[in-house]
């Protein structure tokens, strides 16, 4: 898959509707006892999202392997699915476990009520608390080399854990009214939302039998779109309207949260996730034409508006 033969949002929407019916798949049906727990476990994960995490997958591990041939190598394409579908579940568990009263409080997420709101907060919880371990139960099924397996636990594991997005989550709870200088907002985030996307695309180079190098250069380009996304979710926070964002915009503000954009002023947040875009981008250059699909992913991440 070339550069000049690629046609990104068609790449990114197939792929979309291909982790949604993996994740269909392997999510527990929801007349299965018990039944409620499943319902919302499957309610939380489908119906909705940009897949950005799974498509750092599948990117990834392009950048990373040959190229997917036919007929397809069968257990290839079945790990690059289960690392997708398990970097899907930990999000969602994150964002029930956010959207609860005790967190961030809110109602709405993906345009429809939060799981809390849909079905009680008791099963929120645990729907949240049941697709984490999912997570972990679809990587040790990977299908590639022990050591693999077990450095693909790793990454995941540290990723949601208090050096990851629980720690960030943590820490953005404890900001709320204070002024963080932006080493602190920075670090913050790196935990908060850009572990999980550096996980991401660990996982699909471990998918994609990346070499040392590779490695190398992915964790550069994951370092600097983890920042990206939140920078650009902050902007969105203050430009978008719920109806493009699917939840509710202007929360951290109204929260008294620390932003990039209450810290540098927009225009400056904005600018900013320009420079971490370049970064990303000069981050692929040993990877060459491979790494299209996730030269492709900076350009989305950075230029949406919802």
């Amino acid at each position: 898959m070339s550069a000049a033969a690629v046609d990104f949002s068609a790449w990114l929407s197939e792929r979309a509707q291909h982790v949604e019916h993996v994740l269909a798949r392997v999510l527990p049906g929801e007349d299965a006892v018990p039944a409620r727990l499943h319902q919302a476990m499957r309610y939380s994960v489908l119906g909705g999202g940009k897949r950005v995490r799974a498509a750092l997958v599948f990117a990834a591990a392009h950048a990373c392997g040959p190229v997917l041939s036919q007929p397809r190598d069968a257990d290839r394409e079945l790990a690059q699915d289960l690392a997708a579908a398990a970097v899907e579940l930990v999000h969602a568990y994150s964002l029930v476990h956010d959207d609860l009263p005790c967190m961030d409080d809110d109602v709405l997420r993906r345009g429809r009520p939060t799981v809390h709101v849909q079905f009680d907060e008791a099963t929120a919880l645990l729907a949240g608390d049941a697709l984490q371990p999912l997570a972990f139960d679809l990587l040790a099924q990977m299908p590639i080399a022990p050591a693999l397996i077990v450095q693909a636990i790793r990454d995941l594991a540290q990723a949601a854990g208090s050096l990851g997005m629980a720690g960030g989550q943590a820490i953005d709870l404890e900001s709320v009214g204070k002024a963080l200088t932006q080493q602190a907002l920075q670090q913050m985030h790196v935990l908060k939302t850009g572990a999980l996307l550096s996980a991401s695309v660990s996982l699909g180079g471990l998918a994609g039998a990346a070499s040392a190098q590779q490695r190398k250069a992915l964790d550069a380009y994951s370092a600097a779109m983890g920042l990206a996304f939140q920078v650009i979710d902050d902007v969105l926070d203050v430009t978008a309207d719920s109806s493009q964002l699917g939840k509710t915009p202007g929360k951290d503000a109204a929260a008294n949260k620390p932003t990039y954009v209450t810290l540098m002023g927009l225009a400056q947040a904005q600018a900013f996730a320009g420079e971490l875009h370049q970064r990303a981008l000069a981050a692929l250059s040993p990877l060459g034409e491979s790494a299209v699909l996730l030269a492709g992913l900076a350009d989305f991440i950075v230029l949406r508006d919802h």
